[in-house]
This record gives structure tokens, C-alpha cells and sequence, in this order.
């Protein structure tokens, strides 16, 4: 079971035709800018731009180049142990109003597939313990399913190569490769009069009479409604970041064609989180070894965890990509779909869905698109009415403690590491320079220094080895080797410090 080349670029992203780019629109009069092409922001941009308005979708990758591009594309109502964990926080009216959501959401993705030959397979979502102790919280989440409305069972054995104690199975779910879909969503945007645009990062949203989107270039597009499909919000009103947890995890896909992979989409009910699910052509994809954001000694060793996994329990599978995704859980498992604060009721946001984003990305591109257009939906209204409750503000706390907790860990790390002018290929580390924190880096036997500080709130970077990239590991901004934004909160790239010495380990004492 070899690892191949095709280290960071998922199984669904492997293929010969990018999706092409259109330039700009000069002078035109917008109605709406979605900012993010992933599920989320496509979907509202389609169900807009069928209303006739004109939308602009800003990216600044390309399309699905974040979480809708890596996900494990389970399109399911039964989430792992979502609704125990949701029920401890909300009330069963807001539970069921999610799940209700959800299931649109669903209902709606499988007729867009069919209706514009999408390929997906029908399959059962189970949630299964993985040792004896997790029986009990698989217990939990049956009866919390039920009590959301989901007609789930029990089973107390499942036919699978891999170390299981029963089950919680719902019917009849799908799975899908989400580039076919993506790519399907950006002709049908087109079709309608709209327009899909890559490479385009946005860095601001301001108010002057309409919403004024600034891009990095300076370039600017006016437009009535802005909607920040873009993971993490990437403007910090209504502090987001301060109640959202940032989550890496990983899979990794194999040729099978001898393997007896199971007919299902399977996830652990604990820690450490497998996931298991078939792909067309033979496929088998592994994925779970969860963490937050830049906590970990090693990204490459929860990679060669689940590589070791799969090579016990599906011997003969070949490796053929590797690849992680990031996304963000809410302080009470409830996304965050709706007006931003201090938007003027004209630019919405959408985050926080907890590595479901299938489904529950078209739900809040179904409730911000009929809100903007005044339906919207009642589901919509009894999550909107969410209330932080003693445990969630607990929790809201707890998640800060740990930005503390790691603000403090990182910035001490970097008075003790030594740094080497030049790392080993693939390596970064992070050093001082006087009061300067420096991240050098070698990739591809390129070596580059930057001022290794977060450019949203500060934090001091952790080097991503599996993913050679710096992490923040207060609120999970990322960025390339040579300082360029991955992802946000933060919109503003590392300072490039090549000119200078590279920090000794003399400096560093």
C-alpha cells in the first residue's frame, strides 16, 4: 500500500478540465456577490440568479479549492452523534427545525443531480461504535435521532472488515463525488445570467449606499446583498471566530479491486474518528484523525495513522490520494446562517456546519437566497431563534480557554526552537529574530522566510507538515509557504522577510 504522488489533491479534484474562468464584469450593475464557490455559496448564487437577479460569485482559489472540494461527500441526514451533542445544547424545536433544513437541503441537491445528470449512490448512513465503551453514546444518539424525527434503527452486528459493537443505521442517504456537482452548479449560474469568477480574493466589505466588495487588487463591485459563503467569515462583525472551532481532519482514497469494501457510509461514534464510504471505479476512501487547527505535533502522523488503519483492515488496497480539509463547528452544533451584525440586514453569513456541508451547505443556500428574496423559510425562523443557554456559553468559554491555552503554548515554542538558515525539503520551523517571531521554510527546494504572525488577530504560526503550509492555531488561518492566505479569518498574507538573514539558533538565546 504505497502512497502515490498525489499528495494534497483529493480524489474528487483529480481530473484533466478545470473549471473555466470568466473575467470580471466592468460597469455592471449587481444585484448580489457570493463570496466562496463551494456548495454554500454556488447553490445561493443558482437559486438568485433563477430569480433573475444578477449575482457575481468571488473566489479566491477556484471552485471547490476548500472544504466542498474535500470533503467525503456524504450527503446525510444521520451525522455521527450530531443531535446527542445539539440536544445539550437547544431545545428539540431548533433539533428538528436543522433537521428539517437539512432534509430540504438534501431533497433538493438529489433532484438537481438529476435533473442535470450528476451521477450519485444510494446509500445507508450508519454511525457505529468502534470499542465496547462507545456503545453508550451510540445508544444517546439513537434516541436523540428519533427524537429529531429520524426514522433510525439499531443493529447489533455489522457485516464489515474493521472492529465494530453495533450500530445506528438510517436508510436510504447518498453520497456524491461534489466537483461533479460543483462544476454542474457553475454552468447552471451561467446559464441564468450570473457569473463565476476565480483567483479574487475578497478583503473587505464596506457601506456606501450599497455593499462596496474590495478585492486584493484593489479592484471594487458594488451589489445590494453580499453573502460570506467562505467557511470561516472573513470579516470579524459578530465575532464569529471567537465562537466557531476549527477542525482538521483527513482521507485518503485507494484503488480496491479486489478488497471487499461495505456497501455504506460508515462513521465512529468516538475518538479516533474513521470514516468509511465506496467510490465509482472500485474505490475505497478512508478518512477521520480529526484535531483543531495547528494543536498537533505532527499533521503527518495522523495521516500515517489512518494509512496504517486501512492497511490492517483493508489489506491489498492501493493508495492513490491523500488530502485534508478544514471546517468549523459551532459553539452549540447549529450553524450560523443569516444577516451578519452590523451588515444592515444586507450582508449574511454562513458557517459552522461541523464537516456536514452537503446538505446542510444547500440549506443555507436556500434559506439566505429566499430571505434575500422575503420567503423565508419557517424552519429557518426556529433556528434563527437559537438561544445560548448556560452550557453553550460554557462551551463559547471553553473554546476561547483553548485559543488562551494555545496562544501561550505557541509563543513560548518560538523563544525555545532553533531555527536552521535552511530546513530540510519540506520542513518549516519557527524562530526569533530580536522580538520577531520568523517562519522559514523549504518546499520544493524553494526556502522562504516570513514574519510568522498571524495577520487576523496575532497568533504565532505552527508549521503544517502534512500540508506544508503555516497554520494559526488561535482561529485557523492558514498560508502557504510564502506567506500567501489559504484561508481565513484572515485576508492579509505573511511578510516576506527573504531579503534578510534567516534567524540562527545564536538568535534564538
Amino acid at each position: 500500500m504505497k502512497p502515490s504522488s498525489s499528495r494534497g489533491t483529493s480524489l474528487w479534484q483529480d481530473r484533466p478540465e478545470p473549471i473555466a474562468d470568466e473575467p470580471l464584469p466592468q460597469g455592471a450593475v449587481v444585484d448580489d456577490i457570493v463570496v466562496g464557490a463551494g456548495i454554500t455559496g454556488l447553490t445561493t448564487a443558482l437559486l438568485l440568479a433563477r430569480a433573475g437577479r444578477r449575482v457575481v460569485v468571488l473566489d479566491a482559489g477556484v471552485v471547490g479549492s476548500l472544504a466542498s472540494g474535500h470533503t467525503t461527500a456524504k450527503v446525510s441526514l444521520l451525522q455521527g452523534t450530531k443531535y446527542s451533542r445539539m440536544l445539550r445544547y437547544q431545545s428539540k424545536q431548533v433539533a428538528r427545525a436543522y433537521v428539517e433544513g437539512n432534509l430540504e437541503g438534501q431533497q433538493w441537491m438529489l433532484r438537481f443531480c438529476d435533473d442535470h445528470g450528476v451521477p450519485y449512490q444510494v446509500r445507508d448512513a450508519v454511525t457505529y461504535a468502534s470499542s465496547p465503551e462507545q456503545r453508550s453514546t451510540l445508544d444517546d444518539e439513537l434516541q436523540a435521532s428519533r427524537t429529531v424525527g429520524l426514522d433510525t434503527y439499531a443493529v447489533r452486528e455489522l457485516d464489515v472488515p474493521f472492529p465494530q459493537f453495533g450500530g445506528v443505521v438510517l436508510p436510504d442517504q447518498a453520497q456524491i463525488d461534489p466537483m461533479d456537482l460543483l462544476s454542474a452548479l457553475v454552468d447552471q449560474i451561467r446559464a441564468h445570467g450570473g457569473s463565476v469568477h476565480q483567483g479574487h480574493r475578497v478583503v473587505g466589505v464596506t457601506h456606501r449606499g450599497r455593499r462596496v466588495v474590495r478585492l486584493e487588487d484593489g479592484t471594487s463591485l458594488d451589489a445590494d446583498h453580499v453573502v460570506l459563503a467562505t467557511g470561516t467569515p472573513i470579516l470579524d462583525r459578530g465575532l464569529y471566530f471567537a465562537k466557531l472551532e476549527p477542525m482538521r481532519s483527513y482521507a485518503l482514497a485507494f484503488d480496491a479491486p479486489d478488497v471487499v469494501v461495505p456497501h455504506g457510509m460508515y462513521l465512529s461514534a468516538g475518538s479516533p474518528s474513521r470514516s468509511v464510504r465506496d467510490a465509482p471505479g472500485g474505490k475505497l476512501v478512508i478518512g477521520g484523525s480529526g484535531h483543531s487547527v495547528g494543536r498537533t505535533s505532527s499533521e503527518r502522523a495522523h495521516v500515517d495513522e489512518l494509512r496504517a488503519w486501512t492497511a490492517v483492515h483493508f489489506p491489498g488496497a492501493t493508495e492513490t490520494h491523500t488530502w485534508s480539509a478544514q471546517d468549523y463547528r459551532s459553539h452549540d452544533s447549529v450553524p450560523y446562517i443569516g444577516p451578519m451584525p452590523r451588515g444592515g440586514g444586507r450582508i449574511y453569513v454562513a458557517t459552522g456546519f461541523d464537516k456536514w456541508g452537503m446538505a446542510a451547505g444547500v440549506m443555507a443556500g436556500r434559506s439566505i437566497s429566499a430571505e434575500i428574496l422575503d420567503q423565508a423559510p419557517s424552519w429557518q425562523k426556529t433556528m434563527s431563534r437559537r438561544v445560548t443557554g448556560p452550557s453553550g456559553a460554557f462551551h463559547v468559554a471553553s473554546i476561547n480557554a483553548k485559543v488562551g491555552a494555545a496562544a501561550a503554548v505557541s509563543a513560548v515554542s518560538a523563544e525555545l526552537k532553533p531555527a536552521p538558515a535552511e530546513p530540510a525539503e519540506g520542513e518549516g520551523i519557527v524562530g526569533r529574530r530580536g522580538v520577531v517571531p520568523v517562519g522559514v521554510s523549504t518546499v520544493d527546494g524553494t526556502t522562504c522566510a516570513v514574519r510568522a504572525i498571524c495577520t487576523h488577530l496575532g497568533g504565532v504560526l505552527e508549521w503544517n507538515d502534512n500540508e506544508r503550509t503555516w497554520d494559526c492555531p488561535l482561529h485557523a488561518s492558514r498560508f502557504a509557504p510564502d506567506g500567501t492566505v489559504i484561508e481565513g479569518p484572515a485576508v492579509r498574507p505573511l511578510t516576506r522577510l527573504d531579503e534578510s538573514p534567516a534567524p540562527t539558533a545564536q538568535e534564538q538565546s
